[in-house]
């Protein structure tokens, strides 16, 4: 059988499931079809409530556990009818699902994410690989983040250190360092994800095209101090966070004293607060001082916002800046080729995690496999 498999991810911003095709029987994997697939926007602001502590939580979550399933599904058959590839030839897929609920730090810390497995393998005759984080989180980790082993395996370089930096609804970094230190990778905050549901309040868009509506407006240093006190930043590595942390329940209480502030100037600073937040924890990491500066490579929806790639640009000016796609490596593909990876490790009983990035007592095969016979 050839080394066919396929990666499906939906992250913090629930903005849609990113699907692809990979073929692993190369040296190094390479991306065949790529395919997005939207959510329904019902289904998206039931899952923004199901995030939250509500009543009547098993019913709904059942229900969307299901539909999600169904949708993935959907985005798997999508993508195999833009190549000539049968079902029959895809050895195993590989999803994230949709993460609810990301509690790592509780006495009985727990990780949640939806998207029926069994659903999927039916709905594609095809074997699914899910529910990636439980294992880690059993060992003592935290379960997230995932994509650094990864990024390891695929983007480091023995000539310079760099530093992946995936901004979706939440921002992580993965330090690769040039010579045989340990990899370092953590979540350092929002990304996207304030950004996005300030915009949806106040402009009744999903988020800010490319940052426009919040280069209308002027950063509040009171406010983006204020913002930058929150505990999480000081945190040591490892350590993950999610929309259980950093929604607009936990911004609107700190607006409480600047309700006089435009909307576009909170979006303005809501943005510096990404930036700076991202910033402070790289300029923290052991960079090498070479000849050569190291490189910060982006991905992620914040890729595309050029408010927030020239304010990284600005704030590390140590650093040379540059979107993954001019590695050759589509930074909207990325994290879902980043779980077709996790499948193929876990095919071939091989350890998905980073003990030193996710904190588990020891590396790990990671998923269960839900057959499709």
């Amino acid at each position: 059988m050839a080394g066919y498999y396929i990666g499906l991810m939906s992250g913090t911003s629930m903005d849609g499931i990113d699907a692809v095709l990979v073929d692993f029987s190369q040296p190094q994997p390479a991306i065949l079809a790529s395919h997005q697939h939207p959510l329904p926007e019902q289904l998206v602001s039931g899952l923004h409530q199901l995030c939250q502590p509500a009543a009547n939580e098993i019913n709904r979550l059942g229900a969307m556990d299901r539909e999600l399933g169904q949708l993935f599904a959907e985005a798997v058959n999508a993508l195999l009818a833009k190549t000539d590839i049968p079902a029959s030839e895809i050895t195993a897929i590989g999803s994230h699902g949709q993460t609810v609920r990301h509690h790592p730090h509780s006495c009985k810390g727990f990780t949640l994410q939806l998207g029926d497995a069994n659903t999927i393998a039916v709905e594609t005759g095809i074997d699914v690989v899910a529910d990636f984080r439980r294992k880690d989180i059993a060992l003592g980790g935290q379960g997230a983040p995932l994509v650094p082993a990864f990024h390891h395996a695929l983007l480091a370089s023995p000539e310079c250190d760099r530093v992946i930096l995936n901004i979706g609804g939440v921002a992580n970094i993965t330090w690769l360092p040039a010579t045989d230190h340990t990899v370092l990778g953590f979540d350092t905050g929002p990304g996207n994800t304030l950004m996005d549901q300030w915009c949806l309040k106040h402009q009744g868009k999903p988020y800010d095209n490319n940052g426009e509506w919040g280069a209308t407006g002027t950063v509040s240093k009171p406010l983006l101090k204020q913002l930058l006190s929150e505990d999480y930043f000081e945190l040591p590595a490892p350590k993950s966070t999610g929309r259980e942390l950093f929604n607009l329940s936990w911004l609107q209480h700190r607006l409480d004293t600047f309700s006089a502030l435009p909307p576009q100037d909170v979006q303005a600073t809501l943005c510096a607060l990404t930036v700076h937040s991202i910033a402070e924890q790289i300029a923290q990491l052991p960079l090498a001082d070479n000849k050569q500066r190291a490189e910060l490579w982006i991905c992620g929806g914040g890729a595309r916002n050029a408010q927030l790639v020239s304010g990284l640009q600005q704030a590390l000016p140590q650093l040379s800046v540059a979107p993954l796609d001019a590695l050759g490596v589509s930074a909207d593909d990325l994290e879902a080729l980043a779980f077709a990876w996790l499948a193929y490790r876990h095919i071939n009983r091989l350890p998905g995690n980073l003990p030193a990035v996710t904190g588990a007592s020891r590396p790990a095969i990671l998923g269960a496999l839900f057959p499709a016979g």
